[in-house]
């Protein structure tokens, strides 16, 4: 069986990917990872992403290697450039930042595509993953991560939901949802906005199978 660890900066993450992995992959034995001060740390450090934290994401990742891993899947958005480094030391095995395969699907439609963030970092680290020249639309859902916090999923998937309206006003043609704790609230977003709406759980999980899936000799 392949053993993938799913590394969690935001507790509210865990639940829609291994909600993904058992809908879609159930046969992969799954190892969560979460450390919740990650993105407190980065919100209230001013520091951005520095040696330090990029320190505490290789040793993560190490962990993960050292249990038998086989694939790494980080789930939060607002940390690019740490996991690109962790893809980097680790060659020998896929390390998915959470957004590859949507973004990949995305930039496969046309016009200006919509992306909402909960989680304010997230809005200026995530735009540079996509290819130059993409057309986006940021909005900042405030107050609905606060609302998840405190366990108003409702409030949380409402107000994501009025800024995929207010991006199909600004001519968005589909919308995105840039963190994996978002992924609730996608059914909403549909509903407010009438456009199509990508999450990242999914399409991450469908990635990584094919990644880590062994290649047939010719």
């Amino acid at each position: 069986m392949t053993r993938i660890a799913l590394v969690h900066a935001l507790s509210h993450s865990v639940a829609p990917i291994n909600e993904a992995f058992a809908r879609d992959w159930p046969e992969a034995v799954r190892m969560n990872l979460l450390d919740d001060s990650l993105s407190a740390d980065l919100a209230r450090s001013g520091r951005g992403l520095d040696a330090a934290m990029h320190e505490r994401f290789q040793r993560l990742a190490q962990y993960a290697v050292d249990t038998g891993a086989q694939g790494i899947l980080f789930t939060c958005s607002a940390f690019g450039p740490c996991i690109e480094a962790v893809a980097g030391r680790h060659a020998g095995i896929p390390v998915l930042k959470p957004n590859e395969a949507m973004i990949a699907e995305a930039m496969q439609g046309e016009g200006r595509l919509g992306l909402i963030a909960t989680f304010a970092p997230t809005l200026a680290s995530m735009p540079p993953e996509f290819p130059a020249g993409a057309a986006l639309e940021l909005a900042l859902a405030e107050g609905a991560l606060d609302a998840l916090n405190a366990g108003d999923t409702q409030r949380h998937d409402a107000l994501i939901a009025q800024q995929a309206a207010v991006l199909r006003d600004r001519g968005c043609t589909r919308i995105a949802l840039a963190q994996f704790s978002m992924a609730r609230a996608g059914a909403a977003c549909a509903q407010a906005c009438g456009l199509p709406v990508l999450t990242t759980v999914d399409s991450a999980v469908r990635a990584l199978r094919q990644r880590t899936r062994p290649q047939r000799s010719a």
